[in-house]
């Protein structure tokens, strides 16, 4: 079930895309992931599957963070923002309160509310981010 939301947020997306015009090419809906478009980060790297300024901010990140360590503290933003994880032990964190997970949990954090994700595992935690971004 959980992983059908996230085939229903791609597909949403694809779908928006193809509305602007009649015809859309299947390479306009598929980005496939490769080592030569990460992003370094201090404790591991993200993909962009789905960036900032496609259509109207929507997104879908992929991170990927080194044992024991986090990407960043604990935060707050205005938008909402859902997390899939889909290897690793994650420790998500919400206005105060802590929950351990395995693959296959996702994690939905209202818009305003303190929050965060971080490996508590002695393997690599691999996760995907789903935001819209204001534009």
């Amino acid at each position: 079930m959980r992983l059908l939301f996230l085939i229903l947020a791609a597909s949403t997306l694809c779908g928006s895309l193809q509305s602007q015009s009649k015809q859309t090419a299947i390479d306009s809906c598929v980005n496939e992931f490769t080592m030569t478009n990460i992003e370094s980060t201090k404790v591991g790297y993200q993909y962009w599957f789905i960036g900032k300024d496609f259509l109207d901010g929507r997104t879908l990140k992929m991170s990927v963070v080194a044992p024991l360590s986090a990407t960043h503290a604990p935060h707050r933003h205005s938008e909402d923002e859902m997390f899939f994880v889909l290897e690793g032990t994650a420790e998500f964190y919400l206005n105060g309160a802590r929950k351990v997970v395995q693959p296959y949990a996702s994690f939905y954090c209202p818009p305003n509310s303190e929050h965060g994700i971080r490996n508590v595992g002695d393997t690599t935690l691999k996760y995907l981010v789903i935001k819209k971004y204001e534009k």
